[in-house]
């Protein structure tokens, strides 16, 4: 069963390190194999980096965009997960959980995780916008794994 995914008019999407954009209406798309994906909103860019929580996040990004850097990027993600459970050590069964996911490779469902933290941290939810991380009702499509034909 493909992985069907809506983008709203003028948003962007990077599938496997490319990035695709929509024109000025909303498009469906399908993915039928192994993909990895970022939607714009979902894209954290280096300058938004504000907090300890976003540094993380932005790492992982790297890792799942970049699959050739890998190596590089996860030890930058152990280095940055030790600041992090310094900085919250009330969110240890999350870094914990994120910990678990970026070692199984599902680095998507580690960043929507880590999205979680973006909330807990500042008590409220990050809006939804074309250059920020996702904070709305679309978060809930996120695939459970990657799908094939």
């Amino acid at each position: 069963m493909p992985l069907k995914f809506v983008l709203r008019p003028n948003e962007k999407v990077i599938i496997n390190g490319a990035v695709i954009g929509a024109g000025d209406r909303p498009g469906s798309f399908f993915l039928y194999n192994t993909a990895n994906f970022l939607r714009g909103r979902e894209v954290l860019k280096e300058e938004q980096i504000d907090c300890i929580e976003k540094k993380l996040y932005f790492v992982i990004q790297l890792v799942y965009i970049f699959p050739e850097d890998s190596t590089l990027n996860l030890q930058r993600f152990a280095s940055i997960l030790d600041e992090t459970r310094e900085a919250r050590p009330d969110a240890a069964k999350t870094l914990d959980e994120i910990t678990r996911l970026v070692e199984g490779r599902n680095y998507y469902r580690a960043l929507k995780l880590c999205r979680k933290l973006f909330r807990a941290a500042n008590g409220a939810a990050v809006e939804d916008g074309a250059n920020q991380i996702g904070g709305g009702a679309d978060d809930d499509d996120t695939p459970t794994t990657d799908r094939m034909p």
